[in-house]
């Protein structure tokens, strides 16, 4: 017997996809006993994002939530950290809860909270359990973690020129004349877009993609300016010049709209096409055309990505590139403008979300960038409690992250639902429940819907939420906080208690009946049509963004760049447990390599080459490509370590450098040298 249901996808995607699950239920002849789990996976047909198909890796979420390494009793390890393979004994819930809150009783008592750090990040989006479970550790006045790793250089470049993140909707892009996918891979990391664009292609619509190499998206564009890493603000800037000395600029909007137009005419002035040309690797030809169309297409679309901030200058770059629809009036345009990130329109009442209210003057902080550092013993911490992410890999300067979570002296807890190799580091593993086995709220970073699920699976073995766990803790700490024992109920109550007209006639009731609600917003949304949401009420031009060299330049000891952005089959370090997709990305992580840095560096299509970078080196298969272009190497995927010729996570050559703007990751910023193997 099988049932459907419809459940919104937690994961790190902005499409938060409206997702039709098959559950399956059998019965255990012996006992009776019935059982149900997902088997299928697919979209909401009826939801106007989602639109009837999920992409090619949640399809396979049901693998992964029945996979037979799925951890389902809490585990407690019973050898030493530094051992090859770990080995775990079965504890009861008590048992680990006990000795968990007493050793956190311990540190609390004779070193403070100071000692106690939580490290997580977007394994869920998830309102309860991805973002009000840290209201446990600000209870106890632990340090804050800044969750930097992805969003914040992005984020904070929007800020200083838009202020509130509001984007255009999406089914509005479909009336774009000219659509620009800069620093994006549209098609694997935003695959729900896609239909938007190729209706604005059929209806004449013009697509091209700013890209360092040539991925899916480059190759479906109708053209591919693969421009040098981390030159996106030098590009932006000469796009200005050719807008300001042709007259391609929209005046009227400039005027009533925008602030600080002088400050970019004169930032812009000396980046004429050949300068352009000569910093970013283009034809001067190419950045005058391109540019024409910019400022001759009404309404040009731009999707900008977070790729473009992995560098030292990351948050100039983003800033740069989306000032572009404000010189050319483009948000009055029904599909005109610029998106980066929805999530500013989701006015909820975030007050106590986390318990937020609880945060003190004077709390230290922790960039999560930064782990390989705070994990060092002098740091002074004493226990780490890992959910919704997995730093054992994702982390930059993974090696030493992974000696410091090795410490005997470290109390490390993992809450999850994978054998990570995070969790395999852990002392304590608690399994977790998925999305489909707790209620939870989600917002969007890519459309206005806002998504409830409730519990709709019974939870296998004594996996338990994240929620519950923290709140299990906090009576064994004596906390007394209301919020940290919120219910989903009580949550959504708090979070909906708002006059907002964006959230006008959204209850509680009207969430839990229909699952996905779209905000209360008009049919043709123009956000920034008349201002912006910043200080001055206007898109703030000024300071004007300045393109900057990097301090990592390529040297002859390290002559090419490193790039690791995302794979087609994989989702961040989400599904590196399910060998059909590690088969579909082809079984092991490959480095492209261009042909001319092949030769120079006597590297065999199909060899092995050893990159090497200032904090660490790795092995990988090479493939010889013009797909890179010279001086660039693409690693695509964060593959776990444990799938890697030689062991290891890519981010064994990453740096804990930051970015200009946010404390970002600068994971496209690395330098390597390449030897064969």
């Amino acid at each position: 017997m099988t049932r459907d249901v419809l459940l919104t996808c937690p994961l790190d995607c902005p499409d938060a996809c409206r997702l039709k699950v098959t559950v399956a239920a059998s019965e255990d002849p012996r006992t009776g006993q019935v059982t149900e789990r997902m088997v299928k996976l697919t979209g909401d047909p009826a939801h106007p994002i989602t639109r009837g198909f999920a992409c090619v890796k949640t399809v396979h979420y049901p693998a992964r939530a029945n996979h037979p390494q799925r951890p389902l009793h809490p585990l407690r390890r019973v050898n030493p950290k530094t051992d090859p393979e770990p080995v775990f004994e079965q504890v009861t819930w008590a048992e680990a809860l006990d000795d968990i809150a007493a050793r956190l009783r311990t540190l609390l008592d004779t070193r403070g909270p100071q000692a106690i750090l939580r490290y997580n990040y977007a394994g869920t989006m998830g309102l309860m359990e991805g973002s009000h479970v840290h209201a446990l550790f600000r209870a106890l006045g632990a340090p804050e973690l800044d969750e930097t790793i992805c969003a914040t250089a992005g984020t904070e470049a929007w800020s200083m020129g838009y202020g509130t993140r509001y984007s255009v909707d999406p089914v509005d892009v479909a009336h774009a004349r000219l659509i620009v996918l800069w620093g994006i891979n549209s098609l694997s990391t935003n695959s729900h877009l896609t239909p938007h664009l190729t209706a604005a292609r059929k209806a004449g619509a013009r697509i091209v993609c700013v890209d360092p190499y040539r991925n899916r998206t480059a190759a479906y564009a109708d053209e591919h300016l693969k421009i040098r890493p981390g030159t996106d603000a030098a590009l932006a800037l000469g796009i200005m010049h050719e807008l300001f000395a042709h007259g391609w600029t929209d005046e009227r909007y400039i005027a009533q709209a925008t602030t600080g137009v002088e400050d970019l005419r004169a930032a812009a002035q000396p980046w004429t096409p050949e300068r352009t040309a000569d910093v970013t690797g283009l034809d001067a030809d190419t950045v005058r055309t391109f540019a024409r169309a910019i400022g001759t297409t009404r309404p040009t679309y731009f999707r900008v990505g977070y790729g473009m901030t992995r560098h030292e200058t990351g948050g100039t770059n983003l800033r740069a590139v989306t000032l572009l629809p404000a010189l050319t009036g483009d948000w009055r345009y029904r599909g005109g403008g610029c998106s980066l990130s929805a999530s500013g329109a989701f006015k909820l009442n975030r007050t106590r979300l986390g318990a937020a209210h609880l945060i003190r003057p004077g709390t230290p902080h922790v960039n999560m960038n930064e782990l390989a550092g705070a994990l060092r013993p002098e740091a002074g911490l004493g226990a780490l409690v890992v959910y919704n992410t997995n730093p054992a890999v994702v982390a930059p300067d993974a090696g030493r992250v992974r000696a410091g979570l090795a410490r005997d002296d470290l109390l490390v807890v993992v809450l999850e639902q994978a054998m990570t190799e995070t969790a395999r580091l852990a002392d304590y593993v608690l399994p977790a429940t998925t999305f489909a086995e707790h209620a939870d709220l989600y917002t969007s970073y890519g459309h206005h819907f806002l998504g409830y699920n409730p519990a709709a699976l019974p939870a296998p073995g004594e996996a338990r939420p994240n929620s519950w766990v923290m709140q299990e803790l906090g009576r064994r700490l004596g906390v007394t906080e209301p919020s940290v024992y919120w219910t989903i109920d009580e949550l959504m109550a708090e979070l909906l208690d708002t006059d907002h007209p964006h959230l006008a006639g959204i209850t509680p009731e009207r969430l839990r009946a229909e699952g996905s609600v779209r905000l209360n917003l008009p049919e043709e949304f123009l956000p920034y049509a008349h201002g912006a949401e910043t200080p001055s009420g206007k898109v703030q031009f000024s300071p004007a963004p300045l393109y900057r060299e990097p301090q990592a330049t390529l040297t002859d000891d390290y002559p090419v760049r490193l790039l690791t952005p995302p794979a087609h089959h994989f989702l961040n370090s989400t599904y590196g447990l399910l060998d059909n997709l590690n088969h579909a990305e082809g079984d092991e992580p490959h480095v492209l390599v261009h042909p001319e840095d092949a030769a120079r560096s006597r590297l065999a299509d199909g060899g092995y080459a050893l990159l090497q970078s200032e904090v660490g080196q790795v092995r990988r298969r090479v493939k010889v490509t013009d797909a890179a272009q010279p001086g660039t190497a693409v690693v695509e995927g964060t593959w776990w370590g444990l799938s890697a010729p030689d062991g290891t996570s890519i981010n064994e050559l990453t740096a804990q450098t930051l970015t200009d703007l946010g404390g970002g990751s600068t994971f496209h910023n690395t330098r390597v040298r390449l030897s064969p193997v």
